[in-house]
């Protein structure tokens, strides 16, 4: 197991992704803990893993909240006194076209996608420096490399979180902390099933591949950067998309 006795962190890990990534952290034998805005969610992956053998602890916390992510921090350096992987997941989307786009709609998406990312990883890194060890793990998007319709304030971000790997990447790599971003493109998860199927389609057809994404395979992704088989890999951009930006 590339992951064994490692202690895990990650953020939006309720659904879609983030519940793909801890459910493939705790296969491969990290100590996971599970971190999500709704409880529900929370206490049904952290039940899913335990039935499967791993070992996860679940907490509500919202990236915005700092005082809900010390917490949190706490719990899981009292539980289990490390902290090896940070994965940045949580995110949401408020889409529309720049000219109607509200103010409100553009500074909730900055709060959670980029500030949000800030928060949880300002909550470890003292942790993690002082380990001499660290991995800190940012879902950016095709998005935030090329842009897309309707998503100035969800583009905003993703960028942003590519810009804080890269900057951590060189603060932190001598102190042993390796940062890196994932760009995920058209993954089905729940997101999508608001989606007319006309429109998943078209989706579809625009990939090389001829397929959406699977979570689990962003989630295999994050645990093998999570492990020491990418030891030298730091501020990377990686893109997962089926070649659908080519």
């Amino acid at each position: 197991m590339r992951l064994k006795d490692k202690v895990a962190i990650i953020t939006g890990a309720g659904q879609g992704i983030g519940q793909a990534t801890a459910m493939k952290f705790a296969r491969e034998g990290a100590r996971v803990a599970v971190c999500d805005i709704n409880r529900a969610s929370v206490d049904d992956t952290v039940a899913t893993i335990v039935a499967n053998g791993g070992e996860a602890l679940g907490y509500t916390i919202d990236v915005t909240d700092k005082a809900s992510i010390a917490k949190m921090v706490e719990g899981v350096m009292g539980a289990w006194g490390r902290i090896d992987t940070l994965v940045n997941n949580a995110g949401i989307v408020q889409d529309a076209q720049f000219r109607k786009m509200t103010d409100d709609q553009f500074e909730r998406v900055i709060d959670v996608n980029l500030k949000g990312v800030y928060n949880v990883t300002k909550a470890v890194v003292d942790i993690m420096i002082e380990q001499n060890s660290g991995c800190i793990l940012n879902a950016s998007s095709i998005v935030g490399i090329y842009g897309n319709f309707g998503q100035t304030n969800y583009a905003a971000t993703k960028f942003g979180v590519i810009g804080m790997v890269k900057t951590w990447a060189r603060e932190l790599g001598r102190k042993g902390i390796r940062a890196n971003a994932i760009c995920p493109g058209f993954i089905s998860t729940p997101i999508l099933a608001s989606m007319p199927e006309k429109v998943v389609r078209m989706m579809e057809e625009k990939v090389p591949l001829g397929r959406l994404g699977k979570p689990e395979e962003i989630a295999n992704t994050y645990a093998w950067l999570a492990s020491d088989e990418a030891s030298y890999i730091n501020g990377a951009v990686i893109e997962v998309s089926g070649g659908v930006t080519i």
